[in-house]
Formats: structure tokens, C-alpha cells, sequence
């Protein structure tokens, strides 16, 4: 019998998983995008462009969908409770009007990271009441990335408590 090593499984210390409320950023808007094949943090944004967003626009089967302050601290709570079920390590979380940035230590894949999230603020949000069952609350994906040393997680925690503009609903330290 062959004698393998066994490979070391090495995790990043924190993910940076943001996503957007749907129809809020849309490509080609004036406030600005993402391409997918180009997320890294600070990388150069869509150019605005009428066309792609109108073309974008046609598709939506529902109005854009934004959170206000009550819906943004039942998403908050949501994404605590996450966390704490799962025994995730919670760094930061912001819960803005159009999108949520989170920065988690977890285990399990950001994209599944990410996936629970929405789906337990979205449960959160049917729970009290609010849009009804088929209403869509957020983009089909989001940015996920992975933080690799203790600079990159203290840089991203704090792009997202102080460089997002006026604090709405956070979690971490202000």
C-alpha cells in the first residue's frame, strides 16, 4: 500500500462577501458596477453606459427593491443569528439602503456563505411581514473574496464601517 501524504487544508482567516439588492445596481448605471470577471477590491468600475442599463432594466421582472431602516436592522439581525448558529466568526457587517457587505470567518465556501445569508434575511423579512413570499430581494450573486492575512481583514473591516458613507445598520467596532 502506497503511502500518501495527506495534503494540508489551509483556510483564509476571513471572507468579504458583499451583495446587492435586486435591480439596484444594475451595469451601466451612473452610481456605478461591477463586471463579474473583474472584482478585485479597488479595481476600476463599468463606465456608465444608458444602453446596457435599459437592457438590463427590460429583464427585471419587479421593481428595484431597496431596505429601509427597519427592514436593514432585521437583515443585521439575520446575519447575527447566521453567524451564531453556524459558529461563524462575525468581524463586521454593514447593511446599507442597496447592498450588505459582510466580512466572516467561516469554514464552508463564500459562495454558501453568502447563499445563507440571503435566504435567512429573506426568511427574517417574510417572518415579519414584510413584501410577500415571491417578492425578490436580492441580486442573483454578489462579490465574494477571500482574506488572506490580518492586514487585508483590518483593511476590509474597516472600508466597511467607515468607507461607506454615513453608518446605517453595522456590526462591529465604530
Amino acid at each position: 500500500m502506497e503511502n500518501y501524504a495527506k495534503a494540508e487544508i489551509t483556510y483564509p482567516l476571513a471572507y468579504h462577501v458583499t451583495f446587492s439588492c435586486y435591480g439596484t445596481r444594475l451595469h451601466g448605471s451612473e452610481s456605478g458596477s461591477v463586471h463579474q470577471s473583474n472584482t478585485i477590491y479597488g479595481s476600476p468600475r463599468i463606465q456608465p453606459d444608458s444602453a446596457w442599463q435599459k437592457r438590463e432594466m427590460v429583464c427585471m421582472r419587479q421593481p428595484p427593491y431597496s431596505l429601509d431602516e427597519l427592514r436593514r436592522k432585521i437583515v443585521l439581525e439575520a446575519i447575527r443569528g447566521e453567524c451564531s448558529y453556524r459558529n461563524w466568526k462575525l468581524f463586521a457587517v454593514h447593511v446599507r439602503s442597496t447592498h450588505v457587505h459582510v466580512v466572516v470567518s467561516a469554514t464552508d465556501k463564500p459562495e454558501k456563505v453568502m447563499k445563507n445569508f440571503k435566504s435567512y434575511a429573506s426568511r427574517a423579512l417574510n417572518e415579519a411581514g414584510f413584501d410577500g413570499l415571491n417578492r425578490r430581494r436580492w441580486a442573483r450573486h454578489g462579490s465574494t473574496r477571500y482574506l488572506w492575512d490580518a492586514e487585508d481583514v483590518e483593511r476590509v473591516i474597516n472600508y466597511v464601517l467607515y468607507r461607506q458613507g454615513k453608518p446605517m445598520e453595522v456590526h462591529g467596532k465604530l
